[in-house]
């Protein structure tokens, strides 16, 4: 096995080949006339349950390719971004060139990065200075400031965005209000968030 894959990795395939399991044992059961129909109904529930439990270990993957994603109108310098099922609304910008996916959080004062988007998009998180803090939700923090080249929406480009990175792993990078204020106007209806330009 490659030494790159992530514990959840390892898990998002333990769940896909418990699928291919189920699928495969399945169609094997359901072509042998051999065995006795109370076995067979047995193992075909067998497999259709090992096969819910793939399904539930992969949901979270599967919901984030079906839901719906951002959309954004470059004649009217609008963006539409629908609320996802866990209540927040999330963007993929392009930063320097390379899709970075933000929680959007009106909560937060600056556009930050975590470590590991921080060094996909070329910088290299172990030479920043970090000279900030920032109070979180698990406590004080220090945070690098930085310049970024380039932040892309679908057509709407600002260059030399002022953003951080954060020291701590967090969970996804952050769209704060440094950047938002950009937009002229941010609403929010119902299950939609509008930023205009």
């Amino acid at each position: 096995m490659p030494d790159n894959l992530t514990a959840d990795d390892y898990a998002n395939l333990s769940y896909l080949v418990l699928l291919l399991v189920a699928v495969a044992g399945y169609a094997v059961v359901n072509r042998r006339m051999g065995i006795g129909r109370v076995l067979q109904q047995g193992a075909i529930w067998a497999f259709l349950f090992l096969g819910v439990i793939a399904l539930f270990g992969m949901w979270d993957d599967i919901r984030q390719t079906v839901a719906p994603r951002q959309t954004v109108f470059t004649e009217d310098q609008r963006v539409e971004l629908p609320r996802q099922a866990d209540g927040h609304f999330y963007v993929t910008a392009g930063i320097n060139g390379t899709a970075v996916d933000f929680v959007v959080d009106t909560g937060a004062t600056h556009m930050v990065l975590t470590p590991e988007d921080a060094a996909r998009i070329g910088l290299h998180p172990d030479d920043l200075i970090y000279s900030g803090s920032a109070r979180t939700a698990n406590g004080i923090v220090r945070t690098a400031p930085v310049r970024l080249e380039a932040v892309d929406l679908g057509g709407i480009t600002d260059e030399n965005v002022r953003a951080f990175v954060n020291s701590a792993d967090m969970d996804q990078s952050l769209m704060g209000m440094s950047y938002l204020q950009r937009f002229s106007r941010l609403e929010i209806t119902r299950d939609m968030m509008i930023l205009h330009r």
